[in-house]
């Protein structure tokens, strides 16, 4: 497996370092930035595989960094943030980061994490899907990687997307949440299920407009379901 090209966008010397370090010792290729307006210029020049970014910037919020980059952008990205509210989390996602890692952090879970989007991406650029999926006014269709309600198309994250295929894949079956975890990030950590919570949350806002129409089915403690819906 290829070492993808990251961007390491964070004003912390202590913390750059540390990650660069780890990401050296894992023959990782990366660049750095100190501050948002740097890493906007390198995401152009360069177009790293995966953004690592602080929120904190000191000329930009983290967060507006990321609605600049997803303005153009799928790249995949992962906060690094001192952040733990859940609003906080809330507002990088919904923006459209992709995962959320609250310092601090080991070094072990970032590696995980990393490996986990390396796979999504190896898994994307590969697939030849070619399977339309529909689900009353939902379309998915996998090998163009869009969905649509009511036939306009849905604005979604990679995860949002991915875990919508994931559920439209297994409609009807409860898929638990070390399942989802798994398949998405690679790991089951306690991060990870907050953020598929958060991440479960958003797409349920985008997808279920209609009040009286429920596409998404939450059993406690278990897992979710893609509802069958005429």
């Amino acid at each position: 497996m290829n070492k993808p090209l990251l961007l390491v966008v964070e004003d912390d010397a202590t913390v750059r370092n540390l990650i660069c370090t780890a990401l050296k010792a894992n023959d990782y290729r990366y660049l750095t930035a100190p501050n948002g307006e740097t890493a906007l210029s390198h995401a152009a020049a360069s177009q790293p595989d995966i953004i690592l970014l602080d929120l904190g910037l000191p000329d930009l919020d983290g967060v507006e960094v990321i609605r600049r980059i997803r303005s153009w952008s799928l790249m995949p990205i992962i906060v690094i943030s001192a952040r733990s509210e859940d609003a906080d989390k809330i507002a990088a996602l919904d923006a459209g980061a992709d995962d959320y890692l609250t310092k601090p952090f080991s070094v072990a879970e970032l590696l995980a994490r990393l490996r986990a989007t390396q796979r999504r991406l190896s898994a994307l650029q590969g697939s030849a899907a070619e399977a339309v999926f529909r689900n009353g006014k939902l379309t998915i269709d996998f090998g163009a990687g869009c969905a649509y309600l009511d036939g306009q198309e849905l604005k979604l994250t990679p995860t949002e997307y991915k875990l919508l295929c994931l559920l439209a894949r297994d409609a009807g079956k409860v898929l638990t949440h070390t399942y989802l975890t798994g398949k998405i990030w690679g790991s089951s950590w306690e991060s990870d299920m907050a953020s598929l919570r958060v991440h479960m949350a958003t797409l349920r806002k985008k997808l279920e407009k209609d009040p009286d129409t429920q596409y998404i089915q939450t059993h406690i403690g278990i897992g979710y379901r893609m509802l069958k819906v005429e």
